[in-house]
């Protein structure tokens, strides 16, 4: 409900007026129903329980995602207990006010698209209703009302998963600064031609399509170690801890949309290097490299940059040449040992100027024994 400073929306007492369009009582039931308690407090009423300046709880709140809703009293007590609880943590000198509205932000941006994105999907099998006479939004409430306890306990269960395992990466940091700026592989996958199949698609097929494509590489990178930072509908951005795994995954995304008839053809860009990461996203230079690099790379393909390609000959999952690797394999055979099992092939492309890097020398990646 977006409500201005004049009241609009409310009557006389800042009371939300039930005839306003936007709080039908039906979206009012399911409101209550969610947060667990009815409207009761304006937003100035609300910061003075939790004990917080306005100025601080409207920066909370929008930062959640939530629009200004004047002096409408629409908030409920746990509106007041979340601005509690945040405030809590600055006087207690855990977290910074600024640092606080991070934690609001994140939290919001992450959380409102998994909701949209919940609601959408509990409805959209719903093509009859379970009695006659039911709309689609009547629907809606006893929905809710069974799948609320459940989700919230398997959501609260990902999200300490989740923090557990970001921990752990944390304190396997070698010092301070690498938990803020890290040394990661970091790829872009993207679907070749997707502007034209914008045109060519019905909306429907296209966002089965893109779906498809977002859920086979969601699953392909958790699976193989890699964290799936964002995806861009036709794109998505993955990061590794170190270039073997960043490998893999791109060689595997590769191969399993190139088996399905399906989808489009795939092309991958990757960068080694310093990341800055910030709200579970990732920035810098590398990150732009790998982003030009993708959009270079040949179909079905994937390119790498310098830094990327010698990770992997430093740890030893490919060969600086092709005439090394065969030295190599003369050389055990001859002593009766086994030849170093490369997973890797790199071949040097042609250099290139990349807008806003310079020149940049691409490596071809593809799997050891495959034609470059």
């Amino acid at each position: 409900m977006t409500v201005d400073d004049t009241g609009s929306g409310t009557d006389g007492d800042g009371e939300v007026d039930p005839a306003d369009p936007g709080d039908d009582p039906l979206a009012l039931r399911l409101e209550q129903l969610i947060l667990g308690a009815g409207r009761r407090y304006t937003p100035f009423q609300a910061a003075r329980s939790a004990g917080v300046s306005m100025e601080l709880a409207s920066r909370f709140w929008r930062a959640m995602g939530f629009a200004d809703i004047g002096q409408a009293k629409a908030l409920t007590e746990a509106d007041v207990l979340a601005l509690r609880r945040l405030a809590g943590l600055v006087e207690a000198g855990l977290l910074s006010e600024a640092m606080a509205v991070q934690v609001a932000r994140s939290t919001g941006q992450t959380t409102a698209r998994l909701a949209e994105w919940q609601m959408d999907s509990f409805l959209e099998g719903l093509t009859e209703p379970p009695e006659p006479g039911m709309t689609r939004t009547e629907v809606t409430y006893p929905i809710v009302e069974l799948l609320l306890p459940e989700l919230e306990e398997f959501l609260v269960y990902v999200w300490r998963r989740q923090l557990a395992a970001s921990a752990g990466r944390v304190v396997q940091a070698t010092d301070d600064e690498e938990m803020v700026d890290r040394r990661l592989a970091v790829g872009f996958a993207d679907l070749v031609g997707f502007t034209r199949l914008t045109r060519r698609m019905e909306e429907e097929e296209l966002g089965e399509l893109v779906e498809a494509f977002e859920t086979t590489a969601a699953d392909l990178i958790a699976a193989r170690g890699g964290r799936l930072v964002k995806t861009l509908g036709d794109e998505v951005l993955y990061a590794a801890d170190d270039a073997g795994t960043a490998a893999e995954i791109a060689l595997r995304l590769i191969e399993t949309m190139a088996h399905d008839e399906t989808m489009p053809e795939l092309r991958v860009g990757m960068a080694f290097g310093t990341v800055t990461t910030r709200m579970g996203d990732v920035f810098g230079t590398t990150v732009n490299l790998a982003s030009r690099l993708t959009s270079i790379a040949p179909r079905d393909a994937v390119l790498v940059d310098t830094a990327f390609a010698e990770e992997l000959i430093r740890t030893g999952d490919a060969p600086s040449s092709e005439a090394e690797a065969a030295e190599e394999a003369a050389a055990a055979e001859k002593e009766g040992e086994e030849p170093p099992a490369y997973r890797f092939a790199l071949q040097p492309m042609w250099q290139r100027p990349v807008r806003g890097l310079g020149v940049v020398e691409p490596w071809l990646l593809t799997r050891r024994g495959e034609p470059a």
